[in-house]
């Protein structure tokens, strides 16, 4: 392994931009740091040691990518953690491209926090789910806190960003039956939810909840109850129990 210690590196400069947006966008490369990566079959660009960390991971030996080994100055630039495991992976885009519609998809309209947005990946991820749309404003699905906290899960949806315009005409184009989380006179309890054959499944901006034309266009708006005393529920939170209740009253349709 090639041991990297000079600040001139052409490719250690191009790895320290990747954790800004513009510049994964530019390269189509994004960070994913700690051995947790090293337990998925993806095939990163590069892995990246930590110089104290070269003997400590006999896993990535299963990968075919160029492997190098930075000095701690070097790392510590480019890691996005203070208590680093030593070793980031680098991954080219992921191909999410949704090219057929599910039954089921969920969409996130301007969620904005990077670790709501993770956790809710591995949300839909874990239910079952597999597309997810997301409206122009969302937070980017390569920030650093977005790959961490989905825990491997953003390797297995297809995902994509749409114009809430493009993505209203989609839903009506292709006749699904719309629920929206939200809190308003005519909102159904979560437990009471109509499911068709073919279902989106809305949750919105932490502040403001899901845009007026997507509520519009819902068939039913959804409502987790508060017993106490609370606002109201973290996005995460309540994509979580929403989405496990959808799959609960899909498999009684099942049996």
């Amino acid at each position: 392994m090639e041991f990297i210690s000079s600040k001139d590196n052409k490719l250690f400069k191009t790895i320290k931009k990747l954790k800004i947006k513009k510049y994964r966008d530019r390269e189509n490369l994004f960070l994913a740091e700690g051995h947790k990566f090293l337990d998925f079959s993806k095939e990163p660009r590069y892995i990246i040691l930590h110089e104290d960390s070269e003997y400590k991971f006999s896993r990535i030996e299963k990968f075919k990518c160029k492997k190098l080994v930075y000095s701690d100055t070097l790392f510590r630039e480019i890691s996005t953690q203070e208590n680093s495991q030593g070793i980031i992976l680098i991954y080219d885009f992921l191909d999410h491209m949704i090219k057929e519609l599910g039954d089921n998809i969920v969409i996130l309209d301007r969620v904005q926090d990077p670790g709501n947005l993770g956790t809710i990946i591995r949300l839909i991820d874990a239910v079952g789910f597999k597309d997810l749309i997301l409206t122009t404003g969302s937070a980017d699905i390569y920030n650093d806190k977005v790959v961490r906290s989905s825990m491997g899960s953003l390797f297995n949806l297809n995902i994509n960003y749409m114009s809430q315009e493009d993505l209203i005409a989609l839903l009506i184009n292709k006749e699904y039956n719309i629920l929206a989380s939200g809190l308003t006179s005519e909102s159904v309890d979560y437990n009471k939810v109509k499911l068709m054959g073919k279902n989106a499944i809305i949750f919105g901006n932490e502040g403001q909840g899901v845009s007026q034309n997507l509520l519009d266009l819902s068939n039913e708006i959804v409502k987790i109850p508060i017993y106490g005393s609370a606002e109201s529920l973290n996005v995460g939170v309540a994509t979580g129990i929403i989405l496990y209740k959808i799959r609960e009253i899909l498999e009684d349709y099942e049996v």
